[in-house]
């Protein structure tokens, strides 16, 4: 095998939430240019059907399901619907979630709560619906791999995250633990996420000097692409990360300090 083949995910079968957009998106397109059949699923039934037009364009079959992937009845259906379509499983991402930035005595328990539903708990459902489902076909020569989208929030600091960065700091933990878990059938892996020009940031980073600021706080000096995150879950999905269970990769352009400075005030007594 050469090294260019250790990337290759010929024949394997796929699912990636929050596929409709941004780094879901990018990431559905990879794996099947990457030699996958996937299934994509997020909310809005047009954005998906742009996405597996994408996929089918690069030869591969794709499935498109509509659905709130906040409710993990819904999201745990997927890896079911991928086995009945493909007739194997072979490749999870859990890339929907997010959270929106919010003052400390602004949070409260329930959106503490939210955030890690959304963050978390989706990601668990599905994982733990597609792991029977995946050990099914072993030894068919295909890699099995989950790989979840954290973020460099969950393992730095800085005001108005305490939500997002609990939340996407648990995600990654729960890799690393999973990872042990499921060893050496499944090998599970996730990527810290830096700022990565997606529509949840062109809203902020859309004003020039905010993103000259961003840049200027990032060592590589701009803004991620979608494409940056899908290459390297193509690496950890493939036979190029088979070395590797229970770690995140940073995908951060060298960042080791938050980059967006919300200018939240100090507290007044």
């Amino acid at each position: 095998m050469s090294i260019l083949d250790r990337f290759r995910l010929t024949d394997h079968a796929a699912v990636v939430t929050g596929a409709g957009r941004g780094i879901g998106a990018a990431t559905a397109v990879a794996l099947a240019e990457a030699g996958a059949d996937v299934l994509v699923s997020a909310r809005t039934a047009g954005q998906l059907e742009e996405v597996a037009e994408r996929i089918r364009g690069a030869g591969r079959r794709a499935v498109v399901v509509p659905a709130d992937l906040a409710d993990t009845d819904a999201v745990a259906g997927l890896a079911q619907r991928a086995y009945d379509a493909f007739g194997r499983l072979d490749v999870v991402v859990n890339n929907v979630g997010g959270t929106i930035p919010n003052a400390f005595l602004d949070t409260d328990v329930a959106y503490l709560e939210e955030a890690f539903h959304f963050n978390v708990a989706t990601a668990h459902a599905l994982s733990r619906a597609a792991v029977p489902l995946m050990l099914a076909s072993l030894g068919e020569g295909r890699q099995k791999s989950i790989t979840s989208i954290s973020s460099m929030m969950g393992r730095t600091a800085d005001r108005g995250y305490l939500a997002y960065g609990t939340a996407k700091a648990a995600l990654a933990h729960w890799s690393r633990l999973a990872a042990a878990d499921l060893a050496p059938s499944v090998r599970v892996n996730g990527v810290y996420v830096g700022s990565v020009m997606t529509s949840a940031l062109e809203f902020v980073a859309g004003n020039p000097e905010t993103r000259a600021e961003m840049e200027a706080k990032t060592p590589l000096g701009r803004i991620g692409e979608a494409e940056d995150i899908a290459a390297a879950v193509v690496y950890l999905s493939s036979a190029a990360g088979k070395y590797l269970t229970g770690k995140l990769l940073e995908v951060d352009g060298g960042i080791q300090h938050p980059n967006l400075d919300l200018r939240l005030p100090d507290l007044q007594p």
